[in-house]
């Protein structure tokens, strides 16, 4: 997907004036694009329009108005873009109590080794690669970003509406899978495209 650039960042005053209409679009447009895997993990795939929406968010919260300031979260929200031949998703470990939060959290170490996370299309995967230093070998952070890089096999079974899709997650503590709704996949359908 093309990149963000400064330019496509508004002005805070021109953003709050048709925010509400956005966020409401910009729910929409995630609804589908989430899904959840067991009990504890939400993925939630991203993609310009998400990734824009975003950055010009931390813009209004935090009152960057400086453009070097701005272009810094560009830059930062523009390695969640999905590059050629990806899907990009935030990943998101959800616990309800308080007190539970460090149990699962823990139970979790070892969630972005290679091969526990993966779309899987009939016999072809795209495994998911997790961004790097949000966990320890002692300790997991809450949120992460995942890219899930596919072949050429693996995206045109990811097309093809006879294979089934999901997202699965292969953890000795957690092992779950999701079945990609129709839904979901034409909108990841077209990230692919765009890539």
């Amino acid at each position: 997907m093309k990149p963000i650039v400064l330019d496509d960042i508004q002005p805070i005053p021109d953003f709050v004036e048709k925010r509400a209409d956005r966020l409401g679009k910009i729910i929409a447009l995630k609804k589908p694009r989430r899904l959840s895997v067991g009990p504890n993990l939400t993925f939630v795939f991203e993609n310009r329009d998400t990734i824009r929406f975003q950055i010009q968010e931390m813009v209004r919260v935090e009152r960057l108005e400086d453009p070097a300031k701005v272009k810094e979260e560009v830059d930062v929200y523009n390695t969640l873009m999905p590059g050629l031949g990806e899907l990009s998703a935030t990943l998101f470990i959800e616990v309800v109590s308080q007190e539970r939060v460090k149990p699962v959290l823990d139970s979790l170490i070892g969630l972005d080794a290679s091969g526990v996370v993966a779309i899987k299309i009939g016999v072809q995967e795209a495994p998911g690669r997790f961004e790097e230093g949000r966990s320890e070998e002692d300790r997991i952070s809450a949120v992460h970003y995942v890219k899930f890089p596919f072949s050429p096999e693996a995206a045109a079974a990811f097309r093809d509406p006879t294979q089934e899709a999901f997202l699965e997650v292969r953890h000795p503590n957690y092992t779950h899978r999701q079945w990609i709704p129709d839904e979901t996949r034409r909108s990841l359908i077209r990230d692919l495209g765009e890539s």
